[in-house]
């Protein structure tokens, strides 16, 4: 049996991933430049990383994070760096509450027609009331609702990748046959919430099923997570005993759905700070929280605990705010936990919610960093880890120049790319149509 190992992905926002990360010495100040996000994905290959994850939402706040205020949309991006790279995933935010599952199964194989197998749609339902104003809409529907949405929208649009199976583009010449028409069907989907005939008008894309991210942390969001994701972006605060329950809560709700354990990878998100010494990586992180204001993450900060904090003293204790929200209860139920663990004072959790946006931030020397993924990788706490560097290129250069190295010398990270397809470098086999399954 191979040895177990680490997945690495790496959460693209050209400002940095820092609230003020923008502001370091020839940081990109922008995320709206096809040079800058080609220079991220340039380096995300050569450090043989995984997956390259762009998010995404449809409402600007002005005080939010700078990344946010000004994005490109990303399919758009991925289809024009998927012909600039040659290895790496591409994942993408589309989200299940303003779209139609047609068109994000008929992007979705498109975009891993054009990226030779490496697409991955990440899975949201949307946390944003702002964002339904854009279409038509005076509020979201509540929480589980929209999990419930989410979850037929999701079996619709893996429905509709099956519609076609393998070869069912003949193009023979010589007896004028296209199409092998028993190779492809209507979907046929009647369900509360969507009608969808089919079939789709593309075939069957080389993965399959392109991969599925999700990133829920409530039990609706856990149980779309465990039914039909490949890959969880989970959140995490440091805790050791919280990060293991959780891992091994979402591994056995995997194998409830009848999914082998390791055909679900859980990769939290981290933002490591390093330095040549200890001490001058604590100095970087504070100089980057430094920068930061009382009001340049104020919304962001708000938007993570699914309550408005903006009337609340930062120096004065948590509010004892229920972590269940109509938002993402993820960061929420992390950050409260937390806030409450270490007897937080307002201005302490704000500190650490603008600079990760709710992630783990870990400082330290290379050796360091990678002995604490080390350890928490192979404490089955976590499969791998969506690494997000305060700012770019230095603080992703830095982690793949120097973090990567030492995780291979430890054999605990690869060397080089064993395949071609996103799905290849998570070990998972492309998907096939039921009708092919039943023909094997």
């Amino acid at each position: 049996m191979s040895k177990r190992q680490m997945h690495l992905g790496v959460f693209v926002l050209g400002t940095g991933n820092h609230s003020a990360g923008w502001r370091w010495e020839a940081a990109y100040a922008t995320s709206c430049s096809f040079a800058v996000m080609q220079s991220i994905a340039s380096i995300a290959e050569r450090g043989k990383f995984d997956l390259l994850f762009i998010s995404d939402s449809v409402v600007m706040d002005p005080g939010d994070h700078p990344s946010f205020v000004n994005r490109f949309e990303p399919m758009t991006l991925l289809a024009a760096l998927s012909v600039v790279t040659r290895h790496i995933g591409l994942g993408a935010t589309v989200s299940t509450s303003f779209s139609e599952p047609f068109h994000v199964a008929r992007s979705f194989a498109s975009l891993d027609h054009i990226s030779g197998g490496r697409a991955a749609w990440n899975v949201v339902t949307s946390t944003h009331n702002a964002a339904a104003l854009n279409f038509s809409k005076d509020r979201l529907n509540e929480h589980d609702l929209r999990y419930e949405i989410a979850t037929e929208f999701v079996d619709v649009v893996r429905g509709l990748w099956d519609t076609w199976d393998y070869g069912a583009i003949v193009a023979d010449k010589p007896t004028g046959t296209f199409l092998d028409r028993s190779k492809v069907r209507p979907l046929n989907h009647k369900g509360r919430f969507f009608s969808v005939k089919g079939p789709l008008n593309i075939e069957r894309c080389p993965q399959g099923h392109p991969l599925i991210i999700q990133a829920g942390g409530s039990p609706p969001g856990q149980e779309l997570s465990a039914r039909s994701a490949d890959l969880v972006f989970s959140v995490v605060n440091g805790d050791a005993v919280s990060a293991k329950a959780a891992y091994d809560g979402l591994k056995q709700r995997v194998v409830k759905h009848g999914r082998a354990p390791e055909h679900v990878a859980i990769l939290p998100g981290v933002m490591p700070i390093i330095g040549e010494s200890d001490q001058q990586a604590k100095d970087e992180l504070a100089r980057l929280q430094s920068w930061l204001t009382s009001t340049n993450a104020l919304a962001l900060v708000s938007q993570r605990l699914g309550h408005d904090i903006s009337g609340y003293p930062l120096d004065g204790p948590v509010p004892d705010f229920p972590a269940k929200t109509e938002r993402g209860q993820a960061f929420s139920k992390t950050l409260l936990e937390m806030a409450r663990r270490e007897k937080m004072t307002l201005r302490d959790l704000y500190n650490i919610t603008a600079a990760a946006r709710g992630h783990w931030v870990i400082h330290g020397t290379p050796k360091r960093i990678a002995d604490i993924l080390e350890e928490w990788f192979t404490g089955e706490r976590a499969d791998g880890f969506i690494v997000m560097p305060a700012h770019f290129p230095k603080a992703f250069e830095d982690f793949v120049d120097l973090v990567v190295p030492e995780l291979q010398r430890r054999g605990l990270f690869r060397r080089d790319y064993a395949g071609s397809t996103l799905r290849d470098h998570f070990g998972l086999a492309r998907s096939v149509s039921a009708p092919d399954l039943k023909s094997a």
